[in-house]
């Protein structure tokens, strides 16, 4: 373990052998950090808060503190972070409220840029980008591969699908669905992200069926409830169609449209 002279870390921490603190760190009560991570110098990072392996955390970033919330009162409210994910400087990441289950959580091999802030209970899959000063309101929910560019905001309870791309400045108020481009204030979707799914793997037929169910749900003029009873349809034989299925069945605050 190499903690830097000036770093002060709890008693209570629990903190990997090989873990790299760095000057004037702080390090709180009940805060875990596992094997391999390597903490920037004056970074603060309370608890209760679990991360996991291989995690790197810049300069004067904020993990783990209390929520930004007026009915918070101490509550032992929790943040869970997962693996290989990259917090830079000036981040912020905030515990969970007793208004929804009490944690606030971060997958893993998400990339975090400078000045991006997550707010209490979140949930944030993997292999996500929060560009710079991106910020999300409390209870959102992004899924796996989302990209966010900079300055992009999301409204509280607002969810953002899988592959789905927010681009500059964008506001989104409501939600996002997987595989979709959106920009605005407030953002509108725009076009499939193609460009990132075929980074990801996707074919060129799956591709052209995720254009297909994004023209039935958009551009057919098709009430939601109709376009949604087609895409369920199509998804019995497009299996690359079935998120967004499941994404019109979880939203709440409804979707972009």
């Amino acid at each position: 373990m190499a903690i830097h002279a000036t770093a002060i870390v709890a008693p209570d921490a629990r903190v990997a052998p090989d873990v790299e603190i760095g000057p004037y760190t702080v390090i709180g009560t009940q805060v875990e950090i596992g094997r391999g991570c390597s903490i920037g110098p004056h970074a603060v990072i309370n608890g209760p808060t679990t991360i996991g392996e291989e995690n790197r955390i810049f300069q004067f970033a904020s993990i783990g503190e209390g929520p930004q919330d007026h009915s918070y009162k101490g509550e032992p409210t929790r943040l869970e972070i997962g693996d290989r994910n990259t917090f830079r400087e000036c981040v912020t990441i905030n515990r969970g409220t007793t208004k929804d289950k009490g944690v606030t959580t971060i997958g893993s091999d998400n990339l975090f840029l400078a000045y991006a802030h997550v707010a209490h209970d979140c949930i944030v899959g993997s292999h996500c980008i929060f560009s710079n000063a991106v910020g999300l309101a409390g209870h959102v929910e992004v899924d796996d591969w989302a990209i966010l560019s900079p300055y992009a905001g999301v409204h509280q309870f607002c969810k953002i699908g899988a592959h789905a791309f927010l681009a500059n400045n964008t506001a989104a108020t409501y939600d996002i669905p997987p595989y979709v481009i959106a920009d605005g204030r407030p953002a509108e979707p725009r076009i499939v992200n193609e460009v990132g799914l075929r980074r990801r793997g996707f074919t060129a037929e799956q591709v052209r069926n995720i254009r297909n169910a994004f023209r039935v749900l958009y551009r057919s003029g098709l009430k939601l409830a109709e376009a949604t009873e087609q895409l369920t349809e199509i998804a019995q034989t497009q299996p690359e169609i079935k998120p967004f299925v499941e994404f019109l069945a979880r939203s709440q605050r409804g979707i972009a449209r």
